[in-house]
């Protein structure tokens, strides 16, 4: 009945944050945007199992894996929602007619 509690890894598992790279990732980069949060969630997966295994080494890097590979996922992130935005304003442009977008420009 009174079994010892483990303590909390110290270390942290970023699994929120990779989770909405994940997500991010799909919807704004396609899944080549989403492959880092997925092996960030791998990797922050790990954290707590091995804290708890003994295995402090292999926590921290864990921890530090799941960290990088959240940053990359966001880098790309972003620059996949820059993307978007970019085509959006490219793609509108395609749509004003014949000598439109100079008379816009002068303001005529």
């Amino acid at each position: 009945m009174n079994q010892p509690v483990a303590a909390p890894s110290p270390y942290q598992t970023y699994l929120p944050w990779s989770i909405t790279v994940t997500v991010l990732g799909a919807c704004f980069c396609c899944l080549l945007g989403a492959a880092p949060g997925v092996v960030a969630i791998v990797f922050g997966s790990q954290v707590n199992s091995k804290f708890a295994a003994g295995d402090d080494a292999g926590a921290r890097r864990a921890s530090e894996n799941a960290k990088l590979w959240c940053w990359i996922g966001t880098a790309l992130a972003a620059l996949g929602i820059v993307w978007t935005i970019v085509s959006f304003f490219i793609n509108g442009m395609s749509f004003v007619p014949n000598g439109g977008l100079e008379k816009l420009l002068q303001g005529h």
